[in-house]
C-alpha cells in the first residue's frame, strides 16, 4: 500500500475501534449487556486489522502517527455520540428557599413524577424535590428549574436501575389525564 493509504485505513479503523469502545462502556454502565457484547465483537475485529497493520509497518511511523490520530478521533467521536444517543435515566433534585409548588406543577404537567420534601439547609428551611428524567429530556427540565428560579440548586446524577414510582403505577392515558390537569392548574394560578 501507499505510504498515505495505508496510514490512513489505520486511522480509519482505530477511529472506529475507539468509538466502538467508548460507546460500548457506556453500553455496560447502562446494563446493555447484549449491544455492549455486539459491538464488542465489531471492535476487536477491526482492532485486529488496525494493529497487524501496525505491527507489519513498524519502520513506518507514518503508521504510528494514523494509529494516534484514529485514537484521539475515535474519543472525540465516540463521546458525541453518547451525547446524541443520550442513554438512560438520571435523577435531578432541587433545593430551593422559594415556595416549590409552582415548579412541582410545572414538572408535573410536563408528564414528570416529582417527589418533594422540606428540609433544612444551612441557612434555614428549603424544598427539596426529586425526579426521574430521561436524559433525552434532562433539557426541558433543566430549563424549566432556571426559569422557575436562576440561583436554584440542582443536582443531576446518572441512575443505573430504577424500579417502581410515579410511571410503574401509572396507564399511560391516567398519566396524560394527571398532567394535563396540573397543567390547567398552573395556567389559573398564573393568571
Amino acid at each position: 500500500m501507499t505510504m498515505i493509504l495505508l496510514p490512513l485505513l489505520i486511522c480509519l479503523a482505530e477511529t472506529a475501534v475507539v468509538t466502538l469502545d467508548t460507546v460500548r462502556t457506556i453500553f455496560i454502565a447502562r446494563g446493555m449487556k447484549i449491544q455492549a457484547a455486539a459491538l464488542g465483537l465489531v471492535e476487536v475485529t477491526v482492532w485486529l486489522f488496525a494493529i497487524s497493520q501496525v505491527m507489519q509497518n513498524l519502520s513506518n511511523p507514518t503508521c504510528f502517527i494514523g494509529y494516534a490520530l484514529g485514537f484521539t478521533l475515535g474519543t472525540y467521536l465516540g463521546i458525541r455520540i453518547e451525547e446524541r444517543l443520550a442513554l438512560g435515566t438520571q435523577v435531578v433534585r432541587v433545593l430551593t428557599r422559594r415556595d416549590a409548588a409552582e415548579l412541582v406543577t410545572a414538572l408535573r404537567a410536563a408528564g414528570h413524577g416529582v417527589t418533594s420534601v422540606e428540609g433544612q439547609g444551612a441557612t434555614g428551611g428549603v424544598h427539596v424535590l426529586f425526579t426521574i428524567v430521561a436524559r433525552k429530556r434532562l433539557p426541558q427540565v433543566v430549563q424549566m428549574i432556571e426559569r422557575f428560579d436562576p440561583a436554584t440548586l440542582y443536582l443531576i446524577e446518572d441512575v443505573r436501575t430504577a424500579r417502581g414510582g410515579f410511571r410503574q403505577w401509572q396507564a399511560p392515558a391516567q398519566s396524560a389525564r394527571i398532567a394535563s390537569e396540573a397543567g390547567r392548574q398552573a395556567r389559573k394560578q398564573a393568571a
